[in-house]
């Protein structure tokens, strides 16, 4: 990480810490490293994030089910997973201090060039040697990696011998229930079930910030599907034109760089496994973007033979290029019939399903899995601004703002906090996300309001009490215009949905701003636009 880089960093933790976004977990007994807490501003953000993430992969879909399970699985569900004796990451402790580390994230810190993740036990302990790698907190030697299981551990019941385990992921809870699910539901192929919830993972050496945490949360789906219907996605052609990027294995071999290619011609080149696997990749690139991330900055990396699992056809990461490097935030898996094979055989539980000719299949699993902690810290890095402004700022789509309007008395005297918290209460009536801010010169509460990345400020002022007109401020271009009290509710809904923008407000209200008008009310057709597009957008929340 260079200079800038860090500082970067350090300057977007010192905001979150300072207003209400992320907190350190027991700071004030020194922290506990690998854990952090959502503030009130955090949270809202967190909870806007979940819902986007919601209307973009569930709400649009009609055959997704969401679930929510167990924290802590008994020790069985891992055994037949695979993760009791898999799950691990390779350890190196110093013969001096007796610190541990990641090794392969000290060989990374030595030649970034080299993917040290896929190589193994035996491989590590020889590079160790290679570079002369030693304790970064002491500088003493280090023996031999080792292999540490990553899962907590805790005991069911006060009986010693009934073992169970935090869920490092939340995909078994899935599997397990996926008779139960298909049964329930009456589901038919394909389907799938989807799952929000926190996963932990007793990481070496918890390290920058949001992205490797002991405890974070993730949104996943498993999309169950006839594998002999795999390059049969009814939506196909909604996403055949749209394009990724790809990191191919032959160019990671050879220090190339990603390509841009249609999900189609993806597919026709033998780069993706199949048409459910190109569906989310469009998807997440969409989902990327609607971030506010930049098109440049995130690619699908096909994971080498040496990373995948003997079980996978296919494993892509979508890689995002951080300040201090390159971190994967969305995995996806075809992880084919492995996991209800083994779970069926583990439990003696059939997990087949009828389709309607009476042919009774395993299905195969296609797997999007998010990362919330991680995509929100890509957020915050997404959103934040510098500018002629005293103050930084983030730049946050609307549909993710922690609140759409502040609304704030010029003065505190006069009527004026009386009329703005009447007012307040108005727009909260109309179903207005919005908060009240009284504190400080309104400078102040403009540099507040922008920082926490809410996109417009409502000031009452003494015309106010006049002309019963408002002054509405963009967070983004810090231009103000003048509209009426009664009309603020639509104005701010059109501006959230994208129905109008800023600027049209110049010419829409060109006579309370001093200005001929040009424009008059709203056309019927124009209203009429403007109410289908807010039923929309109220249909996908719902």
């Amino acid at each position: 990480m260079s200079t800038n880089d860090d500082d970067l960093q350090k300057e977007i933790i010192e905001v979150c810490l300072r207003r209400g976004i992320v907190f350190p977990t027991a700071e004030i007994y020194g922290g506990a490293a690998g854990f952090f807490e959502y503030g009130p501003i955090g949270e809202l953000v967190r909870q806007h994030l979940i819902n986007l993430w919601r209307e973009h992969f569930i709400a649009s879909e009609e055959n997704i089910y969401e679930i929510s399970g167990s924290l802590i699985l008994p020790e069985k569900v891992f055994e037949a997973s695979g993760h009791l004796s898999t799950f691990n990451d390779p350890l190196i402790q110093c013969d001096k201090c007796k610190s541990m580390f990641r090794a392969d994230h000290l060989l990374e810190e030595k030649d970034a060039s080299i993917n040290f993740d896929a190589l193994s036990i035996q491989e590590l302990e020889e590079m160790v040697k290679k570079y002369e790698v030693t304790c970064p907190s002491c500088g003493g030697s280090l023996g031999s990696p080792r292999e540490f299981n990553l899962m907590f551990e805790t005991q069911i019941g006060p009986v010693s011998g009934n073992r169970g385990f935090l869920r490092p992921e939340t995909a078994q809870n899935i599997f397990i229930n996926f008779k139960r699910i298909a049964h329930s539901m009456r589901a038919q192929l394909p389907f799938g079930v989807a799952q929000i919830g926190k996963a932990f993972r007793n990481e070496i050496s918890p390290r920058n910030f949001l992205v490797r945490l002991r405890e974070f949360e993730q949104m996943e789906i498993e999309m169950f599907v006839d594998p002999d219907e795999l390059n049969n996605h009814p939506r196909w052609d909604e996403v055949a034109d749209y394009e990724i990027s790809i990191l191919t294995r032959e160019a990671q071999k050879t220090g190339g760089t990603p390509i841009t290619v249609t999900v189609q011609e993806a597919l026709d080149k033998g780069l993706i496994p199949n048409q459910y696997f190109g569906y989310y990749l469009a998807l997440e690139t969409e989902f990327l973007l609607s971030l506010g991330v930049d098109k440049d900055s995130f690619w699908f990396r096909h994971l080498l033979e040496s990373e995948t699992a003997h079980y996978s056809k296919g494993n892509y990461d979508l890689e995002i290029k951080f300040p201090f490097g390159i971190v994967e935030c969305i995995g996806n898996a075809y992880r084919t019939d492995y996991d209800l094979m083994k779970h069926a055989e583990k439990s003696n539980t059939k997990m087949h399903i009828a389709l309607p000719d009476g042919k009774k299949v395993i299905p195969h699993v296609i797997e999007p899995s998010f990362g919330v902690t991680r995509l929100f810290y890509v957020l915050l890095l997404a959103s934040y601004q510098k500018g002629d402004r005293e103050w930084t700022w983030f730049k946050f789509p609307y549909s993710v703002a922690p609140y759409e309007a502040v609304v704030a008395p010029l003065m505190k005297k006069d009527g004026l906090k009386e009329a703005a918290y009447d007012f307040f209460w108005e727009l909260k009536d109309e179903g207005i996300d919005v908060i009240y801010d009284e504190s400080g010169q309104i400078g102040k509460r403009y540099a507040r309001s922008d920082e926490i990345g809410v996109p417009f400020v409502l000031t009452i002022d003494y015309q106010t009490l006049e002309d019963e007109t408002v002054t509405i401020r963009d967070r983004d271009t810090t231009k103000q215009y003048r509209i009426p009290m009664a009309e603020t509710a639509e104005v701010i809904r059109e501006l959230i949905f994208n129905v109008i923008t800023f600027q049209d407000l110049e010419k829409e209200y060109a006579e309370l701003n001093g200005k001929e008008s040009k424009k008059g009310k709203k056309t019927e057709q124009q209203k009429s636009a403007s109410n289908k597009k807010r039923k929309q957008k109220k249909q996908k929340g719902n």
